[in-house]
């Protein structure tokens, strides 16, 4: 009879302690959805991010008013694409192919705005957002409300543009393209000629000895999702200093010393592991480790750059 007390009063115990970790976990979730992640300063900088741009001389994307002006997508220029006003944090669950690009509703909440809105379907690819603010007397004049380009970016960039938003941004505008990633690269590489461009074809620039008088500057093409070290070591152009050209690791992450500068075109990269944000601790933030970074975007940098004590063998 002890013994079965015993074991009621721990099955008990359990049972309690899962209800305890459940609601923390709920507290946890609400208060995170609600954390004010970002500032003016941040709202800024993510309205200037070169966006990935890749359809930017498809007549598809582009305004037919000013030129000069900043309104991003024309939705009147194709059938499929459509925009919807729906609080910033919409309900979505994003996806992305093997390309980490062209990132689109993989699912939504029955209950979110997006699924209440009526118009975002599964499997819409995100074209653009705009920040929504709807008392203009009151709005703080550094916060940006243009578009942010979305056709083709890196799921991290999107995530970014999200996440970014100032607080006081209540609103969003999202465009969507109604269709497949191939269904939209069709439609936005359907202008003829030269001046179609390949969403599928990015171009890294390579800046080596930077600020010296052996200052040479390089550009090529290379396929979306490449990774850095092998389409550099692949045209002859070293990523290491001193013995550590004889002695890396072969691109295995295991020796540090592929360090290059990623000057442009950092939001369209994956984002950094732990283990690479330990190794570069020491170093700026665009430092990047050649080995382990894939480029989805048009892309900068420079070789051979100042690092710090940590990597003394270069």
């Amino acid at each position: 009879m002890v013994k079965g007390q015993k074991s009621k009063a721990a099955f008990t115990s359990f049972i309690l302690a899962l209800q305890n970790l459940s609601s923390v976990v709920q507290s946890f979730h609400s208060q995170v959805s609600q954390l004010p992640i970002s500032t003016p300063k941040q709202n800024a900088f993510i309205s200037k991010l070169p966006s990935r741009d890749i359809f930017k001389t498809s007549s598809l994307f582009s305004t037919p008013k000013d030129e000069n002006a900043n309104e991003g997508i024309d939705i009147s220029s194709n059938p499929k694409l459509y925009k919807v006003r729906i609080p910033r944090a919409p309900g979505i669950e994003w996806g992305t192919d093997l390309s980490f690009a062209f990132v689109y509703v993989r699912a939504m909440e029955p209950a979110g705005a997006a699924s209440l809105s009526g118009m975002v379907s599964n499997g819409d690819q995100i074209c653009q957002l705009q920040p929504v603010i709807l008392n203009q007397d009151e709005a703080n004049e550094n916060i940006s409300t243009d578009p942010i380009n979305l056709v083709g970016a890196s799921f991290d960039a999107v995530m970014n543009a999200f996440a970014t938003l100032d607080r006081s941004i209540q609103l969003v505008d999202l465009v969507f393209f109604k269709g497949t990633k191939e269904e939209l690269k069709a439609a936005a590489s359907g202008g003829s000629g030269e001046n179609s461009s390949d969403p599928d074809v990015i171009t890294i620039t390579v800046v080596q000895n930077k600020g010296t008088s052996n200052e040479e500057t390089i550009s090529f093409k290379a396929p979306t999702g490449c990774n850095i070290r092998n389409e550099l070591i692949s045209r002859g152009i070293n990523v290491y200093q001193s013995i550590t050209r004889f002695t890396n690791c072969k691109g295995k992450q295991l020796c540090g010393t592929c360090i290059v500068n990623m000057t442009e075109g950092g939001m369209s990269t994956n984002r950094k592991s732990m283990d690479e944000a330990s190794t570069l601790r020491e170093n700026p933030e665009n430092y990047r480790l050649a080995c382990v970074t894939f480029a989805y975007g048009d892309v900068t940098v420079e070789t051979y750059p100042p690092v710090n004590k940590a990597q003394w063998t270069r």
